[in-house]
């Protein structure tokens, strides 16, 4: 079986390579297909009770795209996967999540490897894109609370996707008492305290699945 992380190091950091990109994705499909139905749950509280079964259907094209078209690079792996959640997703889900990794994978370019800075980097540029998309931020009850601290997390000096993980669990419980000033669960106004996010809670199932499979 091939390593998670690259042999090679740069100044002690590990490298990642497309191997390590195409396998997160996978996991994260497998994550969201196991948690599809609580994700539903959250969401017919303060949503439309459709993001599970749209989050698992987008995941699976995106499973099958890499399979059928494997791509090159980091970077071609996030482009094609973003590409597949926009064009299979309803809802804002398929944009905001499509968007989050075409812009990673756009900031990664055509590189072979990645240091895990870059990477990071690379996932707060999509991070910040799917804030302009939305309109939103921190603290508005939305995917963002999860993101945002993941990301800060494994962007820091000894940042690790253990981490980013434990980040970004502690965001989407964080939404549980918010009033959501963004997305449809903001027309509930105070009725929306109370509940976690669901696109805070997806988020933080793909930084967990980051850190299985860097283990």
């Amino acid at each position: 079986m091939p390593n998670s992380v690259s042999d090679r190091e740069t100044a002690g950091e590990p490298v990642l390579d497309t191997d390590f990109v195409h396998r997160w994705l996978t996991a994260a499909a497998a994550a969201i297909s196991r948690e599809a139905a609580r994700l539903t749950d959250l969401d017919s509280a303060i949503g439309d009770a459709d993001h599970g079964s749209n989050m698992q259907r987008g995941f699976t094209a995106v499973t099958a795209a890499l399979e059928k078209e494997p791509p090159d690079s980091p970077g071609a792996a996030l482009i094609l996967a973003g590409r597949q959640l926009i064009s299979k997703v309803g809802g804002a889900s398929g944009p905001l999540y499509g968007t989050l990794l075409r812009r990673a994978g756009k900031a990664l370019g055509d590189a072979e490897q990645v240091t895990l800075q870059e990477l990071a980097g690379a996932l707060r540029t999509g991070v910040e894109a799917v804030a302009q998309l939305g309109g939103s931020a921190p603290g508005d009850k939305t995917m963002l609370d999860a993101l945002v601290p993941a990301v800060e997390a494994l962007a820091t000096d000894g940042g690790s996707f253990e981490a980013a993980s434990e980040a970004a669990d502690k965001g989407a419980l964080a939404t549980v008492p918010m009033l959501a000033r963004k997305g449809r669960a903001s027309y509930l106004g105070e009725r929306s305290i109370g509940h976690q996010d669901p696109g805070a809670t997806s988020s933080a199932l793909l930084f967990a699945a980051f850190e299985e499979v860097a283990r």
